[in-house]
C-alpha cells in the first residue's frame, strides 16, 4: 500500500505511525527482535569507530566477526575494553 500512494500519503501514514504500538503478539516479537539487531549493529559500528579514531588497524576478518556478533553484553565489553587498549588483542580477546 505505501508504494502505491503518492509522498503527501506517504507523510501521512509515517505521521499516524508514530508512537503506533503493535497489537498482534507475531508483531511485537518480529519489531522488538528488529530493534534489538539494529541496536546491536549500532553498538558494533561504535565499536568499529572508537578502534579507528584510536589508530588501532581492523582487520577484515575481526570487522566481520565484530559486525556478526549480536549479544549487546559481549559488544559492551569489547566497546568498554577499546576505549583504553593499546592493540586490537586487548579488546578482542576473551580470558580463557
Amino acid at each position: 500500500m505505501y508504494a502505491s500512494v503518492n509522498e503527501a500519503a506517504r507523510r501521512a501514514l509515517e505521521a499516524m505511525m508514530k508512537g503506533y504500538e503493535y497489537q498482534s503478539e507475531f508483531a511485537r516479537k518480529y519489531f522488538s527482535q528488529g530493534q534489538a539487531e539494529g541496536r546491536a549493529e549500532e553498538a558494533a559500528r561504535s565499536l568499529l569507530t572508537v578502534l579507528r579514531v584510536r589508530g588501532i588497524s581492523v582487520p577484515d576478518a575481526v570487522r566481520e566477526t565484530i559486525l556478526a556478533q549480536r549479544d549487546p553484553e559481549h559488544l559492551e565489553r569489547w566497546l568498554e575494553k577499546a576505549a583504553v587498549a593499546r592493540s586490537l588483542a586487548e579488546v578482542i580477546d576473551e580470558p580463557s
